[in-house]
């Protein structure tokens, strides 16, 4: 096994924020309240937690509802105890790979600060409230070929604006997924993870909790489902003083999105001065609300602002407002996110200092490429690095092309261009003399020949790998596994292909490859 790095600025859609959280924290300082990271930073962060031994037990006691009896529940009972959050939204056989690196960044985040003073244990929420069911109701897996197959669930009616967590699976795609990973070596064990977990009747959220525990079983990662009424309860607080506070936490949201706009960025989370911070969970819907002066409308609709904080056990935060409300509710150290999720913190913080007057370190998130052993040698017969698959699948296959054309004939074809260059130059040089406007003309006309030379070469090219069929594939199959469908494979495959192909103890190497103190992108040849 190896690792490489790439820097996050090398990968498609890095946003500027979000660069300059990865590898220039004191140009983003004001914006969050513990920038820079290093173990000064997670020691500042629990030194403002103040989390009372009441709150301790009710947390215990939700805990208790949805986590077995376990030591990382054992050790979250003691006082002092933080904890390292991650989540995700509750996808179809756990969604894109990039949830297993969360949860597992989160677990060795933990493991290290309670090495170094900071006793911690990794929480991942179940973000089993979010309602667009569209983003989540699908998976993509890859066979022995490395062909993309997307697998959907199928289902009736609509989800509607239920939350996605508690939208039943009547029958889960367990064979659509066997098909798609049809093949791979350890097809049986990866599927049946999918099999155990995802069983007919159950909830996405019950599927996804079950699913993660079982494929994390050897990290002990406790697990938090918002939409549980214990879970409700301890959320109220935050949420009824969020809505106390609406007016003045709308400015201020307001304010700090020009300021990312002044410091070059732009703001993350879209708010205007009727923003909702809250949804309404009414009648087994997530419903959108739009906030006027101390009233909020619903389709028509009035509903004053006393009686939603007589409902606050009934609201469900936005995307600016969860993570508060998250940390309302946890002991919470550090938060391990996404790129746009670390993005959304730099909106939220003044969330954060008016509601709880203490925030936790944004860590970004470890963030894999892996590739089998064939798959490496491919790219190195062929001198491709990762950055070289963001162009497409057409792009690829003509720098392939270009490595399978004869090296006598490229030695040839570049002999001609410098010839070609250099008496085109002398030529051009001599008109100069004679007439300016027919000088301009012989640079028209070398631009034309070096074009048509460069044609020849790219025609070589071409006809070199129409020759070697092996080749074409490699391209098929390396652009299938590293950039399919022109996303990061962590952003659009499930773990379990990768598990079919390398087997389950892959878990534990992800786990080992993640750098604490490096925000690049690892590519793993596993």
């Amino acid at each position: 096994m190896s690792c490489t790095c790439v820097r996050q600025t090398d990968l498609p859609a890095t946003t500027q924020l979000a660069a300059d959280v990865l590898y220039q924290p004191d140009r983003v300082s004001r914006f969050y309240r513990h920038p820079l990271p290093g173990l000064a930073s997670f020691q500042a962060a629990a030194g403002e937690i103040r989390f009372s031994d009441s709150r301790r037990a009710a947390l215990i006691s939700a805990l208790r509802v949805c986590n077995p009896e376990s030591p990382a529940l054992a050790r979250m009972a003691r006082p002092g105890t933080l904890a390292v959050v991650a989540g995700q939204q509750v996808g179809l056989f756990g969604g894109p790979a990039y949830t297993v690196y969360k949860a597992l960044h989160a677990a060795k985040l933990a493991r290290w600060l309670t090495a170094n003073g900071i006793p911690a244990v990794p929480v991942f929420w179940l973000a089993t409230e979010d309602h667009d069911f569209a983003e989540v109701d699908h998976v993509w897996a890859f066979d022995a070929g490395h062909r993309p197959s997307k697998v959907e669930t199928r289902r009736g009616a609509s989800a509607g604006a239920q939350p996605a967590g508690q939208v039943a699976l009547p029958s889960p795609p367990l064979s659509d997924l066997r098909d798609a990973m049809a093949g791979l070596p350890f097809l049986d064990e990866a599927a049946g993870l999918a099999e155990e977990s995802y069983r007919p009747g159950a909830t996405m959220g019950e599927a996804f909790g079950v699913w993660l525990r079982r494929t994390l079983k050897d990290f002990d990662i406790l697990q938090v489902d918002p939409m549980l009424p214990q879970f409700r309860e301890l959320a109220a607080p935050a949420i009824r003083t969020a809505l106390e506070a609406a007016p003045e936490l709308s400015a201020r949201v307001l304010e700090r999105g020009r300021e990312l706009v002044a410091a070059g960025y732009h703001a993350q989370v879209h708010v205007d001065e009727h923003t909702s911070f809250v949804f309404l969970l009414e009648n087994g819907k997530r419903l959108a609300l739009r906030r006027h002066g101390d009233d909020y409308l619903l389709s028509g609709r009035r509903i004053g602002s006393r009686e939603l904080m007589d409902k606050a056990a009934s609201l469900s935060p936005n995307a600016l407002l969860r993570p508060v409300v998250q940390e309302s509710m946890l002991p919470a150290a550090a938060y391990i996110g996404g790129s746009a999720e670390i993005a959304y913190l730099a909106q939220s913080q003044v969330l954060y200092a008016a509601l709880l007057g203490r925030m936790p370190v944004a860590v970004p998130r470890a963030g894999f490429t892996i590739v089998d052993e064939r798959s490496r040698k491919r790219m190195d017969r062929y001198g491709l690095s990762l950055v070289d698959f963001f162009h497409g699948e057409e792009a690829l296959r003509a720098r392939i092309s270009a490595k399978l054309v004869p090296p006598a004939l490229v030695g040839a074809m570049r002999e001609t261009a410098a010839s070609v260059d250099s008496a085109v130059a002398r030529l051009r040089d001599e008109m100069a003399g004679f007439d300016a406007t027919l000088a301009q003309a012989v640079d028209r006309s070398a631009r034309k020949i070096r074009y048509q030379i460069e044609k020849i070469g790219r025609k070589a090219g071409r006809e070199a790998l129409a020759r070697d069929a092996r080749a074409a594939r490699a391209a098929a199959s390396l652009s299938g596994l590293i950039y399919p469908e022109r996303h990061l494979q962590e952003r659009l495959y499930s773990i379990l292909p990768f598990l079919a192909s390398h087997g389950l103890g892959l878990i534990a190497r992800i786990f080992e490859e993640i750098q604490l103190d490096s925000p690049d992108h690892r590519v793993l040849a596993a």
